[in-house]
């Protein structure tokens, strides 16, 4: 049982800095919606345009760095001594959650309508080819590629913690190997700065999407307009209960809300390939892995350099660059529950476990869609492009049996899903500023609790302007900091595997601020 320090020393100036930035960040949109609303989408077109063959470029060194770690001989490093503390489904269901929000959900069920209406590679719209691709790119989006991203700083940040014992649960302390104890002051302070901003901004996307799944399931359960009021107490009750997961530790909150969250989830998407047209589901499951089999180094290179169509833009490097932005995240909160297991499992873990759980919304949820639209059951697409992609999902779970009870599971398992996410997101906020936490201490319970109720807020303000872009945005802005950290990670890596204390797992000297 992890230990709840009360007394962990707060980084003081951190924590200033990076409330006093979310606070920045929020007064605007706030006070100057309007002109917030036009700078946020000139900003994304701009980034995306200008920036993303480096999002691309940077997948791709992520993605086969990470494959020649596992399968060399440094995958068998064990990560601390002792046994794993958690069990596989545990620390599988703890991984995909924290990575994960009811954003899948979201997309899970409605990603291929964009892609059927604006497919990739030129292909025709609203074609059979179009149905193929639309059906295969959110497994593509959401697999191998995107976890690596996840991967890349749980790996440095293990090493780091587990084999040089650095007591510091920061992404500077993984970065000090190439950049020497002057990382420190001020360089040190500037990259866990941009960890939390990106972290910050990414957490906006996802609780906004999530906070939309279950507005929508309530509205057409009720009849209770969805509009910012919803959304607003949806936003209130998942941060309670966010604040109240990660105010009970890893253990008693996180690690039990996850193992709930994962039995709930895996019964919904069970019930849904049973009820719904099983075999079309699962002919289009196996066409759809398939075709991204056979097209995966087309789809992982592929830039559009001809500029036909704005597809890589708006989607792939979207994706890429909100993976990124979580990425630090979601690797401080693996690299704390990963003690005992071998580098080997953690990677291939995290690849394989997580891409299987994201394939398993998309295939599933996203056939059952659709079917639907194809035969004319329910009009998905219209729903979806003039509504919003949750209340086309809202739509389809009240056209299954029970209709009216799985509305309210949707609403749950939803709710559950974006408080799974963000108490590892608070949690991890709170530890990367803290400035020392040793392998059985959590950082301080009112910190915990801090982050929780500020991640809340940053969402409710982009909400306020209404627009899925402007969510988008906060991603792709928070990322680009992290473009660089990545290569700093993967330079840090290489030394550390090269070190002594990698190969003998013998203890280096503290590494303290």
């Amino acid at each position: 049982m992890l230990k709840n320090n009360s007394k962990s020393e707060i980084d003081w100036g951190l924590f200033v800095l990076s409330s006093s930035i979310l606070l920045g960040a929020i007064l605007p949109i706030v006070l100057v919606p309007e002109k917030s609303k036009h700078l946020i989408g000139g900003l994304f077109a701009y980034l995306t345009d200008e920036l993303g063959v480096l999002y691309v470029l940077l997948a791709n060194l992520v993605l086969v760095f990470l494959l020649v770690i596992g399968f060399s001989r440094f995958g068998t490093l064990r990560l601390g001594n002792s046994r794993p503390r958690y069990s596989n489904f545990s620390w599988a269901a703890m991984l995909f959650c924290a990575g994960m929000g009811a954003s899948l959900l979201y997309w899970g069920a409605a990603e291929w309508v964009f892609y059927y209406t604006a497919p990739p590679f030129g292909v025709e719209p609203a074609s059979v080819d179009a149905i193929l691709w639309a059906s295969s790119y959110g497994i593509f989006h959401w697999g191998p590629v995107g976890w690596a991203f996840y991967c890349l700083p749980t790996v440095a940040l293990s090493l780091s913690y587990y084999r040089r014992k650095v007591p510091i649960l920061r992404l500077s302390a993984a970065c000090e190997p190439v950049l020497g104890r002057h990382l420190q002051k001020p360089v040190g302070r500037i990259v866990d700065l941009i960890f939390i901003v990106g972290l910050i901004g990414s957490a906006a996307t996802g609780l906004g999407l999530g906070t939309s799944v279950v507005a929508s399931a309530i509205t057409r359960l009720t009849g209770l307009e969805d509009g910012f009021f919803m959304q607003s107490v949806v936003i209130f009750i998942a941060t309670a209960l966010i604040a109240l997961s990660v105010y009970r530790g890893l253990d008693s909150g996180i690690k039990t809300l996850s193992n709930v969250n994962a039995v709930l989830a895996l019964i919904f998407i069970a019930f849904v390939l049973g009820a719904g047209p099983t075999q079309f589901i699962l002919e289009m499951s196996v066409a759809s892995v398939g075709t991204v089999i056979q097209n995966f180094p087309k789809m992982l290179t592929w830039t559009d350099p001809l500029q036909s169509a704005s597809f890589v833009e708006s989607w792939t490097v979207f994706y890429w660059a909100w993976w990124l932005a979580l990425g630090p995240f979601v690797g401080m909160f693996v690299c704390k529950i990963s003690e005992g297991r071998t580098l080997r499992s953690v990677i291939f873990g995290m690849l394989g476990w997580g891409s299987l759980g994201c394939a398993l919304f998309f295939v599933v949820l996203g056939n059952y869609a659709l079917f639907l639209e194809i035969e004319g059951l329910y009009p998905f697409i219209s729903e979806a492009t003039e509504q919003s992609p949750s209340v086309a999902l809202a739509g389809i779970v009240e056209r299954l049996p029970m209709g009216s009870f799985w509305l309210i599971y949707l609403a749950v398992i939803g709710l559950i899903f974006v408080a799974t996410t963000y108490d590892s997101a608070s949690y991890t906020l709170a530890a990367g500023a803290t400035r020392s936490l040793g392998e059985g201490q959590d950082p301080a319970r009112w910190h915990r609790v801090f982050w929780a109720v500020a991640l809340g807020i940053l969402p409710l303000s982009l909400l306020f302007l209404g627009g899925l872009k402007e969510l988008q945005t906060a991603a792709v802005v928070a990322s680009i900091p992290l473009i660089f950290v990545y290569l700093l990670l993967v330079a840090s890596i290489i030394k550390m595997l090269r070190s002594s204390a990698c190969d003998s797992g013998q203890k280096e000297p503290d590494h303290r601020e």
